[in-house]
């Protein structure tokens, strides 16, 4: 059994490699035997990654990219196929954050949703035409608990934190339903399509907000970089090869209540 979780053979693109989640990801996908493709806007942040796991016997290949550009994932897409003659599993991972808060300039509102809505579409659109063509792949899309309920603003109070960016919230909620549209759409092509939900990551956040937030989950703290990548495998692999169009919350029980 345990053999059908592995992801050895498979060629899986990791966007938004070297933050915060996608960190840990990479570890945890290349560590299950995946070729690992790692891209970014910051092509210097994914060498880094691909060195550091190198040193642990990983194959990881640093790309970089714009998803605000069509031009430019669609060269990601041919640079991936040239060197490694596949794609079968892609997670999206990347995000930007051009908004400074709520009530700013619209720019940074039409900004976020090139890149984070429009980008996101083209991403499902050209990667999951190449996956259909050659006979299947899986597509895991990382979302936020903020695409499934609205923010806790008494979590905020006393400190420095912003308390979240309306554009993502936006964004994170399209992504679950894009998921959806996506998996009626590739299913019949045998590309799988499904969309996790992570919950707050712990950074140092202050106190007062860490107190708050940890009461509101059933665990009783905040996430680390390895809580999500066993959720990622688990969907890239063929151990999940009947699950598509779920939208999985990953939050210690935070959107439970």
């Amino acid at each position: 059994m345990i053999e059908r979780f592995s992801l050895k053979n498979k060629v899986v693109l990791l966007t938004g490699g070297a933050g915060l989640y996608g960190r840990g990801l990479a570890a945890d996908i290349a560590s299950a035997g995946a070729t690992l493709v790692v891209a970014s806007r910051n092509a210097e942040a994914c060498a880094k990654v691909a060195a550091e796991e190198g040193e642990h016997g990983h194959s990881v290949h640093p790309e970089s990219y714009d998803q605000g550009d069509e031009a430019s994932i669609a060269g990601l897409l041919q640079r991936v196929l040239e060197r490694f003659g596949r794609v079968d599993g892609l997670v999206n991972n990347s995000v930007a954050r051009p908004m400074g808060g709520e009530g700013t300039d619209v720019a940074g509102w039409n900004e976020s949703l090139r890149i984070n809505a429009t980008g996101l579409y083209l991403m499902h659109q050209i990667f999951g035409a190449a996956m259909a063509e050659a006979g299947g792949g899986s597509i895991v899309n990382i979302g936020s608990i903020y695409g499934l309920v609205g923010p806790t603003l008494s979590l905020y109070e006393g400190t420095d934190m912003a308390t979240g960016h309306p554009d993502y919230y936006f964004n994170k909620a399209g992504m679950a339903n894009l998921t959806r549209y996506y998996a009626a759409h590739l299913g019949p092509r045998a590309v799988r399509v499904n969309c996790l939900s992570p919950g707050g990551f712990f950074n140092n956040q202050p106190e007062a907000f860490l107190e708050r937030y940890v009461a509101q989950t059933f665990l009783r703290r905040m996430a680390n970089s390895e809580d999500l990548g066993g959720a990622v495998v688990f969907l890239l692999s063929p151990a999940s090869a009947y699950i598509t169009g779920a939208s999985l919350p990953v939050d210690g029980g935070f959107t439970a209540h």
